[in-house]
């Protein structure tokens, strides 16, 4: 039996939803919560993903600023603009769009960004918090993986879960937000004996490793869990005529457009996983909500301390009684 579709799209509209309440009772209290989106340089990625996040503040009415220093800026010059956007008591939120220029300290920068502000979830004192499984403000990803897994009725308690890639942005975080669910993590890498086999034992398999298609179909347990975290641009033949030769509609997509998106995971896992997330409209969806909820959540424990408690350690609000 085909594997039970997660919809990021789906739990990202029950988030604004939730967030929209939010926000209309932050209003009511003369706040509204803004972000200041950081994009230095040209690279069109980066361009796609900030005008996507601009549109998910315009869309919940969140305020937003959107700073584009040239490509040429040095790690001074930008530790400046950060120290000012710390500084305006409106902006609740600072996001840094990476990568950031070659010539310029991006730690120095993420570490500069006021913590209370740090709504990618990326400084020390934020990562602190989530290791010590203190509320905070975490990293996007992790913490909307999180939200499809509880939302979907996923168990988690006593489950066995691997991560497959131990990135500082997705793997690290995800590992810990899982252990604090009390699952049993397992985080792979590159390094990882027998990754197939412990691929393989996992309840929930979480893949992050950044390798179009890599969990093949007999590397997942009948029944399991898994989160696609990855987004791959195919655009050789041969690569995609492999990936995708029991897909013809995916291959025919290929065709008409050159390219075709693709996981970390194979299609055909879907014929082997009890629920799978899609790519695209999984886990990407996810990431902007998340945004979204640190944005409002930092403006609610900024301007407004003690008005609602998160309900966990992804910041999503507690509904109100």
């Amino acid at each position: 039996m085909p594997a039970r579709i997660l919809s990021g799209n789906a739990i990202r509209d029950q988030i604004y939803a939730e967030l929209k309440q939010e926000i209309a009772d932050l209003g009511a209290a003369g706040i509204r919560p803004g972000l200041a989106a950081v994009l230095a340089g040209e690279n069109p990625a980066s361009q796609i993903y900030v005008r996507s996040k601009i549109a998910a503040c315009e869309h919940l009415g969140l305020g937003s600023w959107q700073l584009t220093p040239p490509a040429t800026i040095t790690t001074r010059e930008l530790l400046a603009l950060i120290e000012e956007l710390n500084a305006r008591d409106e902006v609740d939120g600072i996001l840094v769009q990476l990568p950031l220029p070659h010539q310029v300290d991006t730690k120095r920068v993420l570490e500069a960004v006021d913590p209370a502000k740090d709504v990618d979830g990326f400084h020390p004192v934020n990562l602190g918090r989530l290791v010590s499984g203190r509320p905070g403000l975490v990293a996007c990803t992790p913490a909307g993986c999180m939200e499809i897994l509880r939302r979907s009725g996923i168990a988690l308690e006593g489950a066995n879960a691997a991560v497959v890639g131990r990135s500082d942005i997705v793997g690290k975080p995800m590992a810990l937000l899982l252990m604090h669910a009390n699952a049993t993590v397992t985080i792979c890498h590159s390094k990882t004996r027998d990754l197939l086999g412990v691929v393989r034992r996992a309840d929930i398999v979480i893949a992050a490793i950044g390798r179009a298609a890599m969990i093949e179909p007999d590397w997942v347990r009948p029944g399991a869990t898994v989160i696609d975290v990855g987004i791959n641009r195919i655009v050789d033949a041969a690569e995609a005529k492999r990936i995708f030769a029991k897909f013809p509609a995916k291959l025919a997509q290929f065709h008409e457009k050159g390219s075709v998106l693709v996981g970390d995971v194979h299609p055909g896992v879907a014929e082997v996983a009890g629920a799978i997330t899609p790519v695209p409209g999984g886990v990407g969806p996810l990431t902007i909500a998340m945004l979204m909820s640190n944005t409002v959540k930092a403006a609610r424990v900024r301007r407004a301390p003690g008005r609602a408690a998160p309900d966990s350690l992804t910041g999503v609000a507690a509904a109100q009684p």
